[in-house]
């Protein structure tokens, strides 16, 4: 009997440590002009999709990721019709935003065309809906490249990024955020995946360091999702508008009755509203990043 191949998350070899997977299958490999991609089922997470040794999305805990990354920022906006997605090829989150009926119009910015047609191919719960659905417009171009020339403004932008690097390190920097800043509408929010700051902590401070040099409000909010090992990730926040992330529970209620009351698995009014109470540890990094 061959020995079963285990696949490893090398995020963090530099801490002296590594998560390994074990494989039922592998679904789909291959180095495409940007990174390196692995599709394969793990008998508990079921369909896991990495990149450059690192866990992007499993089916067992997408639900997560996609609803803070998504409903946060939406609902705290209260009136978002046009969101811009960076990255998500995988289309998870953009099912999550064309949920909200507020939303006008989705854009899409995928750097690597072959991730789409994979994620059309393997991810079809994802792609089908969305790339039915008349207000989504998919773009293959270089996230940098995009704000920095569009034309557009945005009430939302959702940074859904690989860690800070290979091709998604530049989204990690002051040029690519004050770009951001640049095709915002007034008063618009700006959300980012940055890590689990139990081990990279200097990812998150670096990050809401910049914001404060761009933005009236910055922070981050967090969101515990099992196989971003570590405990909390958290999502950076960006805003001209202060008063967005202290949307009242009771606003924040109304506004997802009036969305039509989709079903979520993670995110609730409640949950909304608590997961920009930082542990204490990690409001310590955010204070490490300085005041505007």
């Amino acid at each position: 009997m061959a020995e079963k191949r285990w696949i490893p998350e090398t995020l963090f070899d530099q801490l002296g440590f590594r998560m390994t997977f074990e494989v039922e299958r592998v679904l789909y490999e291959m180095q495409t002009e940007h990174q390196h991609l692995v599709l394969f089922e793990n008998k508990y997470f079921g369909k896991m999709l990495m990149l450059d040794g690192a866990t992007q999305i499993t089916k067992r805990d997408e639900f997560i990721y996609q609803e803070m990354m998504s409903h946060v920022p939406i609902f705290a906006h209260g009136r978002a019709r046009e969101v811009l997605i960076i990255g998500g090829g995988d289309c998870g989150i953009a099912e999550e935003v064309l949920k909200h009926r507020s939303v006008e119009r989705l854009t899409q910015v995928e750097i690597d065309a072959s991730v789409i047609e994979f994620s059309k191919e393997h991810f079809p719960e994802f792609t089908r809906p969305v790339f039915a659905d008349k207000r989504f417009e998919s773009v293959i171009d270089d996230g940098m490249k995009y704000v920095a020339k569009t034309k557009r403004r945005f009430d939302v932008i959702i940074v859904d990024s690989t860690d800070p690097q290979g091709p998604g390190k530049v989204l990690f920097s002051q040029k690519f955020y004050a770009a951001c800043k640049r095709c915002m509408t007034a008063g618009g929010a700006m959300v980012t995946q940055n890590g689990v700051p139990f081990f990279q902590p200097s990812e998150l401070i670096s990050s809401v360091r910049k914001f404060r040099g761009l933005f009236a409000d910055a922070g981050c909010y967090v969101a515990a999702i099992p196989t971003y090992v570590g405990g909390h990730m958290t999502v950076g926040w960006a805003s001209g508008n202060p008063k967005l992330r202290d949307t009242p529970v009771k606003t924040l209620a109304e506004r997802y009755r009036k969305a039509g009351g989709f079903k979520t698995q993670y995110w609730t009014p409640e949950v909304h509203k608590a997961a920009f109470a930082l542990p204490r540890f990690i409001a310590d990094a955010v204070a490490r990043a300085g005041k505007r």
